[in-house]
């Protein structure tokens, strides 16, 4: 890893100034991403701001909506009992992430952030397009059983691999960014982008943007929801297949429901055709299924990861049926 200037910056402001003046330079929290980017050569930068003094890290369950700031740490959130009573699908799934000291250390905007943890993405001596634009994308046709199976292209296969990002999706949230052009709301059905022609760009920040805090709704709906991540082992690991929902029911009817899908799109993935076949009607096996056939419609399996097709439509009976009762 090359050597890199530092600097701590005392306000959201003051960190957004010194990023639009510093060519090359990066953010950092918790530093648990970020750091292991550069030291594998995936990432380079010349200069980082450390945004850990700014009075960016409370968690605030206003009137309609809670308030998560940038710098929390994700075990703080996770534990937050109001986190755990009314958003259960946000508390589990930072609980199913990382190990207990990265989620000590690890922040809610380095979290969104996360790089993909493709192997040829993390590895500086092969090509990638999401690395370097233009040199290819070896997953397509090499080792690709972690890989996405909706929403890829000849350019990138990659998942993205946040847990949180998933459950936020199915929530409805806002991420609000400050940067050099003022302050602006996105939501996160907006925040993250397919890789198209650019899977370089993950994201819809801007040049020098900051992530300072994401909103979720206070609903009903979001009091019954849950977070399913299926994992080649028990810990300290990413998703094969995971599924965030919330569901709303009136008797065996289901009034409303929210779904989002981990570990099988190259963004969190969130299908409203899925959600509409479901809503309105009785919450049957047969309903699920339905369901299920549908949201992998356009699927684009490669050799290592065909069983997902199969897996994803599992998760979501599995994890419907628990929060319907249908067990």
């Amino acid at each position: 890893m090359r050597s890199f200037g530092y600097t701590i910056a005392d306000s959201p402001a003051e960190a957004v100034r010194i990023a639009a003046s510093t060519p090359g330079s990066a953010f950092v929290a918790g530093g648990t991403e970020l750091l292991n980017l550069m030291r594998d050569g995936a990432q380079a930068h010349d200069h980082l701001i450390d945004v850990n003094h700014l009075d960016l890290g409370g968690i605030a369950a206003g009137p309609g909506r809670l308030r998560l700031g940038a710098s929390a740490r994700m075990r703080q959130v996770a534990e937050h009992a109001t986190v755990r009573r009314e958003f259960p699908v946000l508390s589990e799934a930072l609980l199913a992430s990382a190990s207990p000291q990265i989620r000590n250390m690890a922040s809610i905007g380095g979290n969104l952030l996360q790089r993909t943890r493709c192997g040829y993405f993390r590895d500086a001596g092969s090509p990638c397009d999401k690395r370097t634009p233009g040199s290819g994308c070896p997953a397509i046709a090499g080792h690709n059983r972690g890989h996405a199976i909706l929403g890829g292209g000849d350019r990138c296969i990659a998942t993205h691999p946040s847990d949180l990002a998933v459950a936020l999706t199915a929530l409805d949230a806002t991420v609000h960014l400050l940067g050099p052009e003022g302050a602006r709301a996105v939501p996160i059905a907006e925040f993250y982008l397919l890789p198209g022609a650019t899977p370089e760009r993950e994201t819809a920040m801007r040049p020098g943007e900051l992530i300072t805090w994401v909103d979720v709704p206070r609903t009903t709906l979001a009091g019954r929801s849950r977070y399913l991540k299926l994992r080649d082992r028990a810990t300290f690991e990413f998703a094969v297949v995971s599924v965030a929902a919330a569901l709303r029911m009136r008797g065996r009817v289901v009034r409303d429901v929210r779904l989002a899908f981990g570990g099988v799109g190259t963004r969190p993935w969130r299908d409203a055709g899925v959600e509409a076949a479901l809503r309105g009607r009785p919450l049957t096996r047969q309903a699920i299924a339905e369901a299920g056939r549908l949201l992998v419609r356009d699927a684009a399996p490669r050799e290592g990861n065909r069983f997902k097709v199969e897996l994803v439509q599992r998760a979501l009976a599995s994890i419907l049926d628990d929060l319907g009762g249908l067990r």
